[in-house]
């Protein structure tokens, strides 16, 4: 069994640069490899300004990615989750304030539930949604999997009610039963759809990711 306890290069690496989880580099490589957060929307006419969620954010690693970038124009990212959001790596330079800022919102709370879903279209619609969560696992691969499959479901639901036309979607999905039926799903959704499995997952890892680029 895998030592999860042991940091590896790519914690090693996020703890160096100022992320509290190395999930931050499976988004950069996806990132960099479909120009995720390059897209050209349009909202009534008018270039929209890019507006990203993060479902499944805590401890926080892609959303601190997504600030980062929008330090370099303007952008709004609403965040969500289960948990809070680490604010151990705050005093770091590149994070100083990103947690506070008025172009981030967080919702701490179950992205099913009603209210919750509706103080997020609210911030919406999204030109970019982006999703790392992942179900409390058992053990049980075949469990796992469903679970993972229910939690892709959802944020999917959110892809078709609050992204904008153009807009893209990534998610993480545990490789299992029903994995097809979802990638069918998205393809009607999506101009483009790829699995991806970045080089930050772990070898033994049944996940991967789900790709939509372009939504129809």
């Amino acid at each position: 069994m895998a030592d999860y306890k042991k940091a590896d290069f790519w914690q090693l690496k996020a703890r160096k640069e100022g992320y509290p989880a190395r999930s931050v580099y499976k988004l950069k490589e996806i990132d960099e490899k479909f120009n995720l957060f390059n897209v050209n929307v349009k909202i009534e006419g008018k270039a929209a300004v890019k507006r990203v969620l993060d479902i499944g954010a805590a401890p926080g690693s892609w959303s601190l990615y997504v600030l980062r970038k929008f330090a370099c124009g303007k952008g709004f990212l609403a965040a969500a989750d289960l948990c809070p959001l680490s604010r151990e790596f705050d005093n770091d330079s590149k994070n100083k304030g990103l947690f506070d800022g008025s172009n981030f919102f967080f919702i701490q709370g179950d992205v099913t539930e009603d209210d919750v879903r509706k103080t997020i279209l609210s911030k919406g619609p999204y030109t970019v949604i982006i999703s790392d969560a992942a179900p409390n696992t058992t053990g049980s691969h075949m469990v796992d999997a469903a679970r993972s499959i229910e939690l892709s479901q959802t944020v999917i639901s959110y892809g078709e009610t609050a992204l904008a036309p153009g807009g893209n979607l990534v998610l993480k999905v545990f490789q299992g039963s029903g994995i097809d039926a979802l990638l069918k799903h998205m393809r009607t959704l999506f101009k483009t759809v790829k699995t991806f499995k970045p080089q930050a997952c772990r070898g033994e890892s049944m996940e991967t990711y789900f790709i939509g680029l372009g939504k129809k």
